[in-house]
């Protein structure tokens, strides 16, 4: 019975020579299963070659199974079982279903299969016999081969294991042997026989020893542990190497990797030893290598033929790869190289004639393009040829993929103890290096030694190297003896194996005047090729050799504790990292460098357990492409700011993170400043903070691409990238300070100290520093970022006040329009021309930066400069939507420009004051005077849509009288027009002749109106009759509204706004008159109640006071009869001026006694004390005794009744006398 570790089946062979298949489940940890049996095994296959025998001899007796044994899955997927037969034959068995033909039984998953049969798949014939032991080269195939008739085995016993057969043959006719059968491993094709079958046969190796007795059992001698578990830590992840499904030790599965052959594993296996049992004894038998044979060759000084006898047998690039194992000794072996050997290994890898030169595919038959006539064949297709290198290289590659293959695309870490989920790899899963320790410290040493061997042959100069030098010598290589040993032709031959030939010359050779054909590569340019390609295979050795050695620091530091602090996404890119990645890639660098920052945090942290040298100069050593000088250098200030951290004196503290800012001063290309500055910010060290990114900035784009608009647009958008990412550390800094947080960096190799409570004060401090830090650099880019983050962060005030002398460009610049430049005025001599432009768009974005830049001109008194930019903000256009600034914005900024402009004038700046009196205040003025109309039309056109909403039947209550379509402003479409009309004065700023127009006389806002014409002074008719209509219908639409009390306080409020003035502004005899018809015929038809003072009052309050103007008013009309045809307007008209009169000495008393405000509150009503007594002006009360006198005349013409006019008669008589007595006014 034998067991299959690997697919856990169990076959047993019977004395009825039948063979059973049992199942031993899944894991092999079932109960037996009986699947299949075969009892015709032998009569099922008979092959038509299986037995030799003369020709018409008997048959000879049927053949008996003397041993099976399983086939690991390295040798076949597909083949289960191999039974040895008594006649030498071996049969090939599956417990597969056939699937195909030439062996592909079950296809290539078949080995995660249940058995289900037993078939017989192929059948070997039996080996020859008389074949002699030793390193002869005399492996012979069956195929073809004769024999002679005579010739039979009789195997007593036999046994199988990883590829190789020994069988102990008792043929009466030869002396008792043991035939051991392996797989040739050389790449002789031979002449053994012809077709498809023959041409992809198994060629097996047969060595015959003699021996006394008869073979009992044969075991093979295990590799020693530690080497096992070195085997099988490389190879057990490789699924082609069969570990990972079986049950075994690891040094019995470390034998099944010599199913692979010698030449895959001899680098790393040691020879293959069995040990036979006997009933004479015990006997050692050792399998030699082909290195081992080549080793021997070298050793012995053997014939030159040999060699190229082995060379041809193995090929030349594996007789390469073997005399570089043996030059750079990383064969596994026993015994130490000599240097002799190593030294013929390497003459011999490096020797044209073994190995061969680069050439052109196909160059050697350059003839065969051509006729046999010499002409050139247009029947073929002349391909391109390709450069072939030598079997040096091939060798090279050969070793170097051996070497690599047990890490190369595999994981460098595994999860051992987790849930095996990806996500649990912080929860519960423990990473560790897959390979262990001492695999990956033997994989160093051969490839550090091959990479070696390389580096010394580059820098003696030799082979390839030494040709594209210039000084190849390959005369003298220690193969063949010096050059007065080698014959004529030989030396040719070697004198022109690196000759030069012209690319395109003429060939006279044998008297033909062919010309050779034009070739795209020199022989020297070849050379050259292949040393490149060597030369990069060495620096890759020299990075995998390198990245084993950080490997194997890493497990010593237990890689679990080192990546701790890492993010679940690190860790997970760390999880899932393969060799190739961590020797190749961008991303494995990265994560080798940050290992390497928590291998540090280890050595440099509180807690740590050394110094940075200690293990800098380990890490410089054996990885210095990881590890580089900037890397020592900034652990070292790592460690100067812990030390830092835990001081409590402060001069020591800076004194220490100074040292650390001048280690990394030296390397700002190099040091990961975004967790270094964060540490720095917690010293509050902030000079560092500012000047290692901007030197870092510099080093990262050294040739300015980032503002060169020449370059390819992607290499100037990465450089300017790399720039601003340097550039934020510095705003991060600023944001901490202001009190934003911001997120933690994970993976940094400085933890965080608790950093100290700033107050306001010192928060504000720092701030500057680091404006003024970073404004004293020459980095002009910079201040332009700087300046916009201040600006972003709100630290508006701190920029103004610390900006440098480029801020005002910046400003400009930032908030300039491409039609429109902000230009400093070098002539403020003329202030308004930047003012005819202000109407231009202006984005959000720059509206912000001209606001600045209006604030940084007041800051310094450059009144006229700012009260430009602030004309500019007011008059601004818009330019996106949602951009519109509301019309009190608008006034905010005309208001600012008119007190700059009035701050100018009280400097002592000759040329400001000259900017005024060219008309500048008087300009901004008069924008903000018609800003404010322009509020007040839409305030009144929104008053009056809200009405019109509110009175949906039609109301008299909408403002300022009727709406123009005579009672139709309830209409939706009239409310609509009004709001569309107010949102356009949102909009956009207008003209006064728009306002007056478009806006005040269509919507009847007669009283906008009048102010509007007094402010633009107008005089378009000499009898202002446009004036007087405005007047007209602004009081018609106040008496229409409230009568003549409303009539009397809109002319009150509206004359004391145009007053005074050349008079056509308030004409007050046409105001006069039309008041006192109106207040006549109100009277009369009883519809309101009029004061004699209501009228004379009002005509006062709109003269602020002035008595004389409306006295001479109501002189003109009592004194002109065809304007009062009425007596009852005239004696209406007289009681006005009555009251006028009595106004007049009111008035003149009050400002005698010093009272001026006291008699302007009379005139408009206020109360007055009669009980003082004084000496009015005797001027004065001369002309109210006259016009009392004259006026009582008047009344007594009128040609109405006594009772009418008595009541006025009597007040002007009063008012006479009360002038004429010693006590004025007491019966007023």
């Amino acid at each position: 019975m034998v067991v299959d570790s690997e697919r856990h089946v169990l076959y047993a062979r019977t004395e009825e020579m039948k063979i059973q298949v049992f199942s031993l489940g899944p894991n092999g940890d079932g109960p037996l299963k009986k699947v299949a049996e075969e009892r015709n095994l032998i009569t099922q296959r008979e092959s038509n070659y299986g037995g030799r025998q003369q020709a018409g001899a008997p048959r000879p007796t049927k053949s008996s199974i003397v041993c099976i044994s399983p086939i690991s899955t390295l040798e076949s997927k597909w083949l289960h079982l191999v039974a040895v037969l008594s006649d030498g034959r071996r049969m090939y068995l599956s417990t597969a279903p056939s699937g195909g033909n030439n062996g592909a039984v079950g296809g290539l998953g078949t080995n995660n299969r249940r058995p289900s049969c037993l078939k017989v798949v192929t059948t070997r014939p039996s080996p020859p016999i008389g074949v002699s032991g030793g390193i002869a080269f005399g492996a012979l195939s069956v195929v073809g081969r004769s024999q002679s008739d005579d010739l039979s085995l009789k195997i007593e016993s036999a046994y199988y294991s990883s590829g190789t057969a020994v069988l102990s043959d008792s043929s009466p006719s030869a002396v008792s042997s043991l035939l051991i059968v392996n797989r040739d491993p050389s790449t002789q094709s031979g002449s053994l026989g012809t077709g498809a079958r023959g041409s992809r046969a198994l060629r097996e190796s047969v060595s015959s020893l003699p021996v006394e007795g008869r073979m009992l059992f044969v075991a093979d001698v295990l590799p020693l542990p530690d080497a096992a578990t070195i085997v099988q830590s490389l190879y057990s992840e490789l699924e082609l190497c069969g570990f990972h499904n079986s049950w075994e030790a690891c040094e019995k599965t470390s034998t099944k990797l010599w199913a692979r052959g010698d030449l895959s594993t001899q680098h790393i296996l040691p020879r293959r030893k069995i040990v036979i049992f006997s009933t004479m004894g015990m006997m050692e038998v050792v399998f030699n290598r082909p290195i081992d044979i080549l080793r021997r060759l070298l050793e012995s000084n053997s014939p030159r033929s040999l060699l190229e006898d082995f060379v041809n047998r193995f090929g030349g690039g594996e007789a390469a790869a073997m005399c570089l194992m043996l030059a750079a000794r990383v064969m596994n072996t026993e015994t130490f190289i000599s240097n002799v050997v190593a030294d013929k290994a390497a003459e011999a890898f490096e020797d044209p004639r073994f190995v061969g030169i680069p050439q052109l595919e196909g160059s050697g038959a350059l003839s065969n393009n051509r006729t046999a006539g010499g002409g050139f064949s247009m029947g073929r297709v002349v391909q391109e040829a390709e450069p072939v290198f030598s079997m040096a290289h091939e060798g090279l590659c050969l070793c170097s993929s051996r070497l690599l293959l047990p890490l190369w695309e595999l994981p460098v870490f595994i999860i051992k103890g987790g849930s095996g989920s990806s996500d649990a790899i912080s929860e519960d899963g423990v990473i560790t290096c897959r390979l262990s320790v001492g695999a990956m410290r033997i994989l160093e040493d051969k490839i550090r030694s091959l990479e070696k061997f390389l580096r010394s042959r580059k820098n003696l100069r030799r082979g390839l190297y030494g040709r594209v030098a210039g000084l190849g010598d390959i005369t003298g290589s220690i193969l063949i003896g010096t050059g007065s040993d080698l014959v004529s032709s030989d030396r040719s031959t070697v004198r022109n194996l690196f000759g030069s030939y012209p690319r395109n010359g003429d060939s006279s050779e044998g008297g033909s005047s062919n010309k050779r054909q034009r070739l795209p590569y020199s022989p020297a340019e070849l050379a050259a090729m292949e040393v490149r390609a060597m030369e990069c295979i060495r620096q890759l050795l020299l990075r995998c050799g390198e990245a084993l050695f950080l490997l194997q620091l890493l497990s010593q530091h237990l890689v679990t504790r080192l990546i701790q602090s890492f993010d679940a996404n690190t860790r997970q890119a760390v999880a899932q990292l393969t060799f190739h990645q961590l020797v190749c890639s961008e991303e494995g660098d990265r994560l080798g460098t940050r290992l390497i920052s928590a291998l540090m945090e280890y050595y440099t942290g509180p807690d740590g357990r050394g110094t940075v040298d200690d293990i800098s100069n380990r890490l410089r050593d054996g990885c210095p492409s990881y590890y580089k000088e900037s890397d020592y250098k900034f652990y070292v200030a790592v460690e100067y700011l812990e030390r830092a951290a835990v001081t409590s004196d402060s001069e020591e503290r800076e004194n220490l993170a100074r040292e650390a800012f001048n280690n990394l001063s030296k390397i700002p290309e190099s040091a990961d400043l975004q967790t270094v500055c964060k540490r720095f910010e917690d010293l509050r060290f902030y000079e560092a903070v500012v000047r290692l990114p901007l030197q870092k900035a510099e080093a990262a784009d050294p040739a300015g691409d980032a503002f060169n608009e020449q370059i390819d647009a992607g290499t100037r958008e990465h450089a300017l990238s790399r720039r601003m990412q340097c550039y934020e550390i510095i705003i991060n800094a600023l944001r901490s300070l202001k009190g934003e947080t911001l997120r933690k960096e994970f993976g940094s190799p400085i933890r965080p100290v608790s950093q100290s409570v700033l107050d306001q004060s010192s928060r504000k401090k720092h701030i500057c520093q680091i404006i003024q830090l970073g404004v004293q650099s020459s980095y002009i880019f910079f201040h332009e970022y700087l300046y916009r983050a201040l600006i972003d962060l709100g630290l508006d005030d701190e920029l103004l006040e610390y900006g440098g002398p480029d801020l005002v460009q910046f400003l400009q610049d930032a908030g300039r329009d491409p039609t429109h430049e902000v230009r400093a005025v070098s002539s403020i001599g003329s202030p308004i021309s930047p003012m005819s432009q202000s109407r231009v768009p202006v984005a959000s974005y720059q509206i912000k930066y001209f606001e600045l830049l209006a604030r940084y001109y007041v800051l310094k008194r450059q009144h006229i400069l700012a009260a430009q930019i602030l004309v500019r903000l007011a008059e601004r256009r818009s330019t996106e939507a949602g951009d519109t600034p509301t019309i009190e914005q608008r006034r905010q900024y005309l208001s600012n420009a008119v007190l700059q402009a009035r701050s100018a004038t009280e400097t002592g700046n000759v040329s400001m004051r000259g900017a005024i009196d060219n008309g500048l205040l008087d300009l901004l003025e008069g924008k903000l005077t018609v800003l404010q109309f322009q509020m007040k039309i839409k305030e009144e056109l929104e008053a009056m849509a809200s009405r019109s909403e509110a009175s949906p039947m039609g109301s008299n209550s909408t403002p300022n009288g009727s709406s123009p379509d005579n009672g139709q402003s309830s209409d939706a479409n009239f409310v609509h027009a009004v709001r569309e009309k107010a949102k356009e004065l949102s909009v956009d700023l207008k003209t006064i002749t728009q306002l007056y127009n478009e806006y005040a006389v269509p919507f009847e806002l007669w009283e906008i109106c009048l102010e509007m014409l007094y402010f633009a002074s107008y005089s378009g008719d000499a009898d202002s009759s446009i004036v007087r209509e405005t007047w007209a219908r602004l009081i018609d639409q106040a008496l229409s509204r409230g009568g003549i009390a409303e009539a009397c306080a809109v002319l009150a409020r509206v004359g004391s706004h145009v007053y005074p003035g050349d008079g056509a502004m308030l004409p007050l005899d046409t105001l006069c008159l039309h008041l006192e018809k109106a207040a006549l015929e109100r009277v009369v038809s009883g519809a309101e109640h009029v004061g004699d003072e209501d009228i004379p009052r009002a005509l006062l309050a709109s003269c602020k006071g002035a008595i004389e103007p409306v006295l001479n008013t109501y002189n003109q009309l009592v004194s002109n009869g065809a304007i009062l045809p009425s007596p009852s307007l005239r004696l209406r008209i007289l009681r006005s001026v009555l009251a006028v009169l009595r106004e007049w000495a009111m008035s003149v008393f009050a400002q005698r006694m010093g009272t001026s405000t006291a008699g302007a509150s009379l005139i408009l009503g206020g109360p007055f004390s009669l009980g003082q007594t004084t000496v009015l002006n005797q001027g004065v009360r001369d002309k109210i005794t006259s016009a009392a006198n004259r006026y009582m005349t008047e009344v007594r013409r009128l040609p109405l009744t006594q009772s009418q006019t008595e009541a006025v008669y009597r007040g002007f008589r009063e008012l006479e006398e009360s002038l004429l007595s010693p006590f004025p006014f007491e019966r007023l």
